[in-house]
């Protein structure tokens, strides 16, 4: 039976059949798998803004300003096709992490809710929060799943 409601308790599934928990050591280890993997996805997202910086041109010189719109900053130099192509694996990549974490919440445990939102949290204050993210609010997306 799925739940559509939040509940509290440790009988969960997961986001696969496989991946159930009957007791309290199982569930607690859920949950710490679910924080690690939600701090690992604010450190894709740290890595993945630096490689788009990086494959700006002239970006080793200057840090972009917060008044510059998103849609005029085109990579146009023909060596930055790498760098290109690793930001968009590195997005997809992200993207599927942060899809994963929103279908572990969609369990409607409220320990997998708070984990997963834990885990962000402490995610984006170890790796998110530094001086070479100042002025990057152009490029900050609030949304945990893109």
């Amino acid at each position: 039976m799925m739940h559509m409601t939040f509940y509290w308790g440790k009988n969960v599934t997961i986001l696969f059949d496989t991946w159930r928990t009957a007791t309290w050591t199982g569930y607690a280890l859920s949950l710490l798998a679910l924080l690690l993997v939600s701090a690992f996805y604010q450190y894709l997202e740290s890595v993945r803004i630096r490689v788009r910086l990086l494959s700006r041109p002239g970006s080793a010189a200057r840090k972009p300003s917060s008044l510059e719109a998103p849609l005029l900053l085109r990579g146009g130099a023909a060596g930055a096709a790498a760098p290109r192509v690793l930001a968009a694996a590195m997005f997809g990549a992200n993207s599927a992490v942060g899809y994963l974490l929103m279908l572990a919440v969609m369990s409607f445990n409220g320990g997998v809710f708070v984990a997963v939102v834990a885990g962000l949290a402490a995610g984006y204050l170890a790796f998110r929060t530094g001086p070479e993210e100042e002025g990057l609010a152009s490029m900050e997306n609030p949304c945990a799943c893109a």
